[in-house]
């Protein structure tokens, strides 16, 4: 079977995605490292090594395709630090986490509606998206497990805060970008 060719475009969107993989894998495990034994430690180290399977299955995927990854020197998160400020506790870290995730499953769904979309990238895409489901879920409950300490009412507003900050990263993306992504993605600015 004849393997049709990325286009540029193709090739640096899943480039960029391989790159968040990356970033996400080294930031989760630092902290899974500076944490204690325990359940969230636990949890961080298995999200960790789904991150950085998560860049190999890209990595992969452009393989297969007949390209290799391009060097991208930022990842979507690394916007976030700027819009939010840095984390000051655990829960904050978790709460931008799953904002962050919600984002990411969002965002491959939709590169997964994609018309004529390549089988391989659509295996990576389905792939990939199962183990999202479950960051989304452990995220919660350890969110949901931290309301005694933190109060409830104070995650859901620190929740608020990170997701209002991720609408502006989505959309300054989605703007910086829109060349790339145009006629690939039918993608909303929310």
């Amino acid at each position: 079977m004849k393997i049709k060719p990325l286009t540029e475009n193709e090739r640096w969107i899943l480039s960029f995605y391989r790159t968040s993989e990356i970033s996400g894998a080294l930031f989760f495990g630092r902290l899974a490292k500076s944490l204690p034994p325990g359940p969230i430690q636990t949890d961080l180290t298995k999200h960790f090594a789904d991150e950085s399977q998560h860049s190999w299955f890209w990595t992969r995927c452009l393989q297969t395709l007949n390209s290799e990854p391009i060097k991208l020197e930022t990842a979507y998160q690394d916007q976030y630090v700027a819009a939010t400020g840095m984390p000051a506790n655990i829960m904050e870290v978790l709460g931008i986490t799953l904002i962050f995730e919600k984002r990411v499953i969002g965002q491959y769904a939709l590169h997964r509606q994609a018309k004529e979309l390549n089988p391989e990238i659509a295996k990576t895409l389905d792939l990939i998206m199962e183990d999202e489901k479950w960051h989304i879920e452990w995220v919660t409950k350890a969110l949901k497990c931290m309301e005694n300490e933190y109060g409830a009412d104070h995650i859901d507003q620190t929740l608020k805060r990170f997701y209002a900050a991720d609408k502006e990263v989505y959309k300054k993306t989605v703007t910086e970008h829109e060349e790339r992504i145009q006629g690939i993605l039918k993608y909303r600015k929310d």
